[in-house]
């Protein structure tokens, strides 16, 4: 099994509204991808309880089968989708850990 954690700040010319708005729609995306992509065991999406300590704004925390799955996850067509609809345009930094459980 695998891990793949992310980890985005959003763009800062969003409002707090467009960033709540963004927020649901990653999380909706991403986790709507369980049961479609083959060898995606878990997903979730974290948007809510973010501490004052925090310098990231959302997190993605999945389970894949294995490192294979994790490469066919990221060229997946529907994982491609959702990234290139409700992530990329609205974030600025992100941060990937990838690992083996």
């Amino acid at each position: 099994m695998v891990k793949h954690i992310i980890l985005w700040t959003l763009r800062s010319e969003l409002s707090e509204d467009e960033k709540n708005s963004v927020k649901a729609g990653i999380k909706a995306g991403l986790e709507s991808l369980k049961g479609v992509v083959p060898g995606l065991v878990d997903v979730n999406v974290v948007i809510d309880g973010r501490l004052a300590s925090s310098n990231a704004d959302v997190m993605l925390d999945c389970t894949l089968e294995s490192e294979e799955a994790l490469k066919a996850y990221a060229v997946h067509p529907a994982h491609v989708a959702v990234a290139d609809s409700k992530v990329r345009p609205y974030t600025a930094v992100r941060s990937c850990l990838d690992f083996e459980i």
